[in-house]
């Protein structure tokens, strides 16, 4: 008999945390998050997307051992943004058995009825910034620290639910290419001449924030990806949030801003060194030694692996030729670093403007995640 314990202590929550560990414990491609900045995800003094979001964490037990656990959301803003009343699922991780995953969902869909929901949706976070997506195809290759990563039994626990697909997301791996290709370098001086704009390089977060002290890189993130797939736009606190938490981390040579004649942004563009070699080392925790391997893989001079994280270009912009500009200033970056390939994160089926940055490189498209969806 499976057994449903909400989760109402800090004691629990780690467990809640520690099991989406655990229960990877042996596969090689999972990354496993930060412990503490998992914590940090649920309490409302430190995240501000709580401030638009109600939740709660569910564990589920069998014979007293911990065999599942959920998150069930709803996101006021989204619901009201997109005309619906969901309730989400996230977090969630359970054995293969589907009595356990069965009984998760339910409770998810019993605690969003109760509070007038008549939609189940997930995998998915408190916002867009979180990790969402059930991967159903590319299990064989590693998982990013941006990327969620769940065995194979999970679809078909899903789809037995009466889960079924809403969007899906795809991942590419590209290749850096030898030279700069001839047609970007084209369209890029093309852009930057017809429409006044140029590429503005920064050597810290401080520096950044000097010349744009409002934040408005994140006004560019949330105008461009207002009509994506249940985006909520940022609040004030979450902006100044999502920025300091992961600005400062940055290697500025991978950090690249387009700026128009009226030194407005119009384009940003954001990567990291592939990190998820040493969360795996640390297993969730930064001591005592996971903050050493971490720093220095973020510090590296020299990597193999690269995370392409955001690339967002102001409406107005669009269809412009602008994201070449990204790619010109990179790709330099990229040969100087010896960076063989670049991991994309998840970019929906039916984004064309984003698929289209591919074309001039060489790719490989082998991962696919979902979004499903159920009335309930």
């Amino acid at each position: 008999m499976v057994e449903i314990h909400e989760v109402k202590t800090k004691k629990e929550l780690l467990q809640f945390v520690q099991f989406g560990i655990d229960l990877y414990d042996g596969e090689p491609n999972y990354c496993p998050p930060l412990i503490f900045d998992e914590m940090n995800s649920f309490d409302p003094a430190k995240n501000p997307a709580l401030d638009v979001c109600d939740f709660a964490l569910f564990l589920a037990f069998r014979d007293k051992q911990i065999v599942g656990r959920v998150a069930a959301i709803i996101n006021h803003k989204a619901n009201e943004k997109w005309n619906y009343k969901h309730v989400r699922f996230g977090w969630i991780d359970f054995i293969d058995d589907k009595e356990v995953s069965q009984t998760l969902l339910q409770t998810v869909c019993d605690w969003g009825k109760a509070r007038g929901m008549e939609g189940l949706n997930g995998p998915v976070g408190f916002t867009d910034w979180d990790k969402e997506g059930c991967l159903i195809r590319g299990f064989e290759y590693d998982s990013p620290m941006t990327s969620l990563f769940n065995y194979p039994y999970y679809a078909e626990h899903f789809e037995d639910f009466g889960l079924r697909k809403e969007v899906d997301w795809i991942e590419y791996r590209v290749f850096v290419p030898k030279q700069i290709p001839e047609k970007m370098q084209r369209v890029a001086q093309i852009a930057s001449e017809r429409y006044g704009v140029k590429v503005e390089k920064f050597k810290s977060a401080r520096e950044l924030m000097k010349r744009f002290p409002n934040y408005e890189y994140m006004d560019v993130l949330n105008e461009a990806y207002l009509p994506l797939y249940n985006f909520q736009p940022m609040t004030e606190k979450q902006k100044k949030y999502y920025a300091n938490m992961y600005f400062p981390l940055l290697n500025y040579d991978f950090v690249t801003v387009i700026t128009n004649a009226k030194d407005e942004i119009v384009g940003v563009g954001v990567g990291m060194p592939d990190i998820s070699p040493a969360l795996r080392k640390s297993k969730g925790k930064l001591f005592p030694f996971g903050w050493f391997h971490i720093l220095k893989m973020l510090k590296a001079k020299k990597m193999d692996v690269f995370d392409l994280l955001l690339i967002a270009v102001r409406p107005d912009y669009q269809n412009k030729g602008i994201n070449a500009l990204f790619f010109y200033d990179q790709v330099t970056y990229f040969q100087k670093y010896g960076i063989k390939y670049a991991e994309t994160t998840s970019i929906l089926e039916t984004n064309n403007k984003n698929l289209a940055n591919w074309e001039y490189f060489e790719t490989l498209q082998h991962k696919r995640r979902r979004a499903y969806l159920k009335s309930i």
